[in-house]
């Protein structure tokens, strides 16, 4: 089975708090989700540890957020866009829904 999102596509949010804003995934959890670049910061109270010579203090890190809230950004349209998956002889290539270009 082909996955319609792989890590490094540009995706934009479509629901929740940072509706609108784009980034590249960079890297596929559990569960359906995956962090984003620049997406879902939230800020993590994180404990000084000094044997594994961690500072403390507030930092901000990227939440997962679920794959049914992003979908993949056409740049050519500067919209959200479907993904349709065209099989060939031997080969799948995923293509936008909207201009049938391929998704590099």
């Amino acid at each position: 089975m082909m996955n319609k999102l792989r890590t490094g596509d540009e995706v934009i949010v479509i629901s929740g708090k940072d509706r609108g804003k784009t980034g590249t995934i960079t890297k596929f959890l559990a569960n359906n989700k995956c962090e984003v670049a620049g997406i879902k910061i939230v800020k993590k109270h994180q404990k000084p540890n000094p044997q594994a010579n961690i500072q403390g203090g507030i930092l901000e890190k990227e939440s997962p957020i679920h794959v049914s809230n992003i979908a993949i950004y056409n740049k050519k349209t500067k919209k959200a866009d479907k993904v349709k998956i065209e099989v060939n002889e031997k080969l799948k290539k995923r293509i936008f829904k909207s201009d049938g270009k391929e998704i590099k």
